[in-house]
């Protein structure tokens, strides 16, 4: 099915941003997608319209119960000028898994990926160039019914936003390095069946500690490791790559499934198991802990130099970029922007 939606195009363009200072969710563009869900209609009336507040009743639903969800994506810019969304259909799954959890009604999914394209389009004079740069793209539903009823909403926003964003590392201090990491054992993100609203009080703990994140441990015997903030974990323990199982409660993260799908293909042996921090501990302790990192959209991977654990500091590959990880974040990335060649199947081109 062929999908096209109207464009008004805004008459006050903004400036474009500092590409050597664009930061994360600073500079939006000035274009965004809005659709709407009735009940029985279903999703209807995609448009692509100048960005700007929208209006929301005090009691719709959103703001009481919190129906809503978001997804998060990337669109890079290559060498050759053309432009590439990294695995979307990827996303478009994760996005109805996420609504059936939230009582939202299911989208078709190539409506959603040319919902982000045309909106992407709209914008692609937004693109950053500058090394490791790309535009954040920002799609989410809310439930903007007035209603104090503790049930699902029947009317919906399909909203898709954007931002150019900067580098996750300083290009100029030599790309990745190994981040500091606090081991959270008091406060939980998010239970089977949960979500990651709880979470803001331990990455301030974090912050306080000097550290960059939070590794979240489990909610029921707060032992194993499950993620890192809002990325998915992976440790390297005597050449076994070691990440938590999907259960309900850890992101089925689109870079996650990438770096699974890679690491086997390069031959490593990958598990998807449970692995408890004084695991952690122990291999730090007899050698065979080899390499730590976190995979996310915002990061691509983003090595694990130091965790702090009980007041002290586990130290990871000498607290430097370890060669798996590297070779991850090289294939990955330049896959996205169009530098490493895509035999995956995995970039779709706009």
């Amino acid at each position: 099915m062929s999908y096209t939606f109207p464009v008004t195009r805004t008459t006050h363009p903004k400036p474009k941003p500092d590409q050597s200072n664009l930061g994360f969710g600073k500079y939006f563009t000035d274009h965004m997608f809005i659709m709407d869900y009735d009940e029985g209609q279903g999703w209807h009336d995609g448009k692509i319209v100048p960005y700007g507040p929208i209006s929301l009743d005090p009691a719709s639903c959103v703001l009481h119960y919190a129906q809503m969800m978001f997804e998060g994506m990337k669109a890079y810019r290559t060498p050759d000028g053309k432009i590439n969304l990294f695995r979307p259909d990827m996303n478009a799954k994760r996005l109805n898994r996420t609504n059936e959890r939230m009582c939202i009604p299911f989208m078709d999914e190539e409506l959603f990926i040319e919902a982000v394209k045309a909106t992407v389009h709209a914008d692609e004079d937004w693109i950053p160039t500058a090394p490791g740069t790309a535009l954040y793209i920002r799609p989410y539903i809310i439930s903007d019914e007035v209603s104090f009823s503790v049930e699902p909403a029947k009317h919906y926003h399909f909203i898709i936003i954007l931002c150019a964003v900067g580098a996750y590392y300083d290009i100029n201090r030599g790309g990745l390095t190994g981040s500091h990491i606090y081991e959270e054992d008091e406060y939980i993100r998010a239970a089977v069946g949960g979500n990651y609203a709880g979470g803001m009080r331990a990455t301030k703990k974090a912050l306080e500690a000097g550290c960059k994140e939070v590794l979240w441990l489990d909610a029921r015997d707060h032992k194993y490791v499950e993620e890192v903030g809002t990325s998915n974990a992976f440790f390297m323990i005597d050449d076994e790559v070691i990440t938590a199982p999907l259960g309900g409660s850890i992101l089925p993260g689109v870079t996650r499934d990438s770096t699974i799908t890679l690491l086997k293909k390069w031959g490593y042996k990958v598990s998807e198991r449970k692995l408890s921090i004084d695991d952690i501990e122990a291999a730090s302790k007899n050698g065979t802990l080899q390499e730590a990192w976190a995979t996310g959209t915002a990061c691509v991977i983003s090595p694990i130099g130091y965790l702090r654990y009980k007041g002290e500091d586990i130290v990871i590959n000498n607290g430097n970029v370890g060669a798996l990880s590297q070779k991850l974040y090289d294939t990955i990335y330049g896959m996205q922007t169009g530098v490493v060649p895509d035999d995956m199947g995995w970039i779709v081109q706009i």
